[in-house]
This record gives structure tokens, C-alpha cells and sequence, in this order.
């Protein structure tokens, strides 16, 4: 463990503080699986993993917990939440309704050339990651790649929102990417998505962030029956409901 946690660690910017950091580092251990659902953990153990002390350990667990990533239980513990079919489904909501809406406006508006040369390179880069099959490096320039059209388009306070509400469904993205949804799948996506911006289609880039972001209601299910402990059993399932197929 000490070892992948030091790797999170080094991915992390160093121009923040070490309670951002350690925050960052253990929130992708946790998206990652690093630190898998239902899975203890102590102050202690992560302050002596990266040899600092127990308040900004105590700080990160707090953020986490308020995240939805992490529960403390009095007398009892701290424990990674197993994942939420509920809290998974509303999240791709309200992703989706902010990042088509990204899409449509940069259609619309049009973005200059560099960010649009951006967008491609990172779709080049992500296409380098099929072959090795490098999910944790595809799994950052997936991020990179939606981080960089919603600044691109002018929306950052978008991107804002979207990073707020993930955090339970990038967990099964990240999942999914070696179990369920292969590479190049959502690689094609992602090029559909640029090549609507760049014709200046709204409806297209609609649609294709549309197909995008609903990848995970295919996934999710095949998940749940692969992965049962990483999931919330207790949770009223909500897959199959027509409104979030439709």
C-alpha cells in the first residue's frame, strides 16, 4: 500500500500546501481503489505512510467524509464508503447536464485553434494508452481532456461544479475503463465530441456528450454483479429506471 500511496503522492503539484496534497493523494487512492470500499483505515497509518503528522490526516479525513468518500464512525473507525449505486447515478446527472451544456456552448461559440490543438494531442496521448493497456495514465488524460474543453470554452466555474459532484462516480469510471469500457470506445467518443466543436454543431456535440457521459449506465450494472463488495448492497437499485435510460 505505501508504496502506490507514495506514487499518488508524487503526481500531486507541490506548489500546495502537504494538507492539499495529502488530501489529493488519498482522495485518488480511494478513486483508484488504492484504498478499496469498505476498507479501514487510521490516522496513524496513513501519518506514518507519508511520514507526516496526524493533524493534516485527521483534516484529510474530514474533507473526504464531507467528499461522501469516507465514513467516520464513532467508537468504531474510519471506513472507505463502499460505492453508492444512488450517489453514482446522480452524479452522472448532474455531469451530464453541465458537460453538454459545455459542449453545446463551445459548438456554439467556437474555440480558437490551441485549445482545439490541445483537445487532439490529449486525444493522441490517450490513444498511445490502449496498447500497454496504461488505465491509470488514460484515467488522468480523461480528466485532462474534460478539464481542458470546459476551461477552453471559457466555463470554469463549470469545471468547478463537476469536480464537486464526482467523486463516487469517478470511482466506477475508473473501474470500468480495464473491466468494462475499453479504451478506444471512449477514445472515439471523445473524438466525436471535437469533431462536433470544431464543425461548430451544437446538436452534434450535444449528442456525442450525451453518449459519452451515459457510457456508465451500460457499465455500471456489469460492475455491481462483477464487484458486489465495492457496492453499497443496501442502496434501492436505480439503473434500470426508464427516466435515466432514456
Amino acid at each position: 500500500m505505501t508504496t502506490s500511496l507514495h506514487a499518488l503522492w508524487e503526481e500531486t503539484s507541490q506548489d500546495v500546501n502537504v494538507r492539499q496534497r495529502l488530501y489529493q493523494a488519498l482522495r485518488q487512492a480511494i478513486i483508484r481503489m488504492v484504498l478499496a470500499p469498505g476498507r479501514a483505515l487510521s490516522e496513524k497509518e496513513i501519518a506514518d505512510a507519508f511520514e507526516v503528522s496526524r493533524q493534516p490526516v485527521r483534516e484529510a479525513f474530514i474533507r473526504l467524509s464531507e467528499s461522501g468518500l469516507l465514513e467516520v464512525r464513532p467508537q468504531r473507525g474510519t471506513y472507505v464508503v463502499r460505492i453508492s449505486e444512488g450517489a453514482v447515478m446522480e452524479a452522472r446527472f448532474v455531469r451530464e447536464a453541465v458537460e453538454v451544456a459545455v459542449a453545446k456552448s463551445a459548438a456554439a461559440n467556437g474555440l480558437n485553434e490551441s485549445v482545439l490543438g490541445e483537445l487532439n494531442e490529449l486525444i493522441e496521448r490517450q490513444r498511445r494508452c490502449a496498447a500497454p493497456q496504461d488505465y491509470s495514465r488514460f484515467f488522468q488524460l480523461d480528466e485532462a481532456f474534460h478539464r481542458a474543453l470546459s476551461l477552453g470554452a471559457g466555463h470554469t466555474s463549470a469545471w468547478r461544479v463537476t469536480e464537486e459532484v464526482k467523486a463516487q462516480l469517478d470511482r466506477v469510471r475508473y473501474l470500468s475503463i480495464p473491466e468494462s469500457t475499453p479504451i478506444p470506445k471512449l477514445v472515439d467518443q471523445h473524438q466525436m465530441i471535437v469533431d462536433a466543436i470544431t464543425r461548430q454543431d451544437p446538436d452534434a456535440a450535444e449528442q456525442a456528450m450525451c453518449t459519452h457521459q451515459r457510457e456508465i449506465l451500460h457499465s455500471l450494472p456489469e460492475l455491481m454483479r462483477r464487484f458486489p463488495a465495492m457496492f453499497d448492497a443496501s442502496a434501492t437499485p436505480r439503473t434500470t429506471r426508464k427516466h435515466e435510460t432514456a
